[in-house]
């Protein structure tokens, strides 16, 4: 499985606590404890992305690389996942017969295009695109870090809302299944339940390339 980690500003939201990304960071983590004969690759993005984690079966090393995940590794600002479905879509060897999924985790928010097109090229080269849904559909404030919270221009306080009609069309087009992540673990369990119904129907070992 390849992921594919929002770390756009937006992501520092405590509507799921501790906050999106680190519930993310933990959903990640309890995924690769899940696994035994899988390989895990992670790429983050926000205006941007890139190769955080070349594919790996080395998941001590996976889970060192999830901890150092902050938004100031991107400077651009954004939320470019098409960027990112492409990037993850190379990442994977193209040897036939292997279950492949690019998981997105993001709250969906400003994208810049291309998406759905982006989740249908995967899914013509047999790759699965599921996306998780971190926070809530309400809005919700951005710590800036310093004890206040993220302002626009004119100084009116950013809100920040998970967009579920984005993350639920590009795993439509993916041909994967969107899952809703909230401050329960029933977003775990249907992922796990989805990788191992995938791992059933293909072939277990899953090769990649660098």
């Amino acid at each position: 499985a390849l992921i594919c980690l929002d770390i756009s500003n937006s992501m520092l939201s405590e509507d799921v606590a501790p906050s999106r990304l680190d519930k993310s960071k933990m959903l990640v983590e309890n995924m690769v404890d899940n696994f035994t004969n899988d390989k895990i690759g992670l790429v983050v993005f926000a205006g941007d992305a890139f190769t955080q984690l070349p594919i790996t079966a080395d998941y001590v090393s996976a889970k060192m690389f999830m901890q150092s995940i902050d938004p100031s590794l991107i400077q651009e600002q954004g939320t470019d996942i098409a960027k990112a479905i492409s990037l993850a879509q190379n990442s994977f060897t193209q040897q036939k017969n292997i279950g492949r999924a690019i998981i997105i985790i993001t709250d969906g928010e400003n994208h810049e295009g291309g998406v759905i097109e982006a989740a249908k090229e995967a899914k013509k080269h047999g790759i699965r695109v599921f996306v998780l849904g971190v926070g809530s559909t309400k809005g919700s404030p951005i710590p800036d870090g310093n004890g206040g919270y993220m302002a626009d221009n004119t100084g009116q306080t950013v809100m920040t809302a998970l967009n579920e009609k984005m993350c639920k069309d590009i795993a439509e087009a993916g041909s994967g299944t969107y899952i809703h992540v909230d401050n329960t673990n029933q977003a775990q369990e249907k992922l796990n339940a989805e990788l191992a119904k995938m791992q059933k129907s293909e072939v277990a070992s899953v090769v990649y390339s660098e």
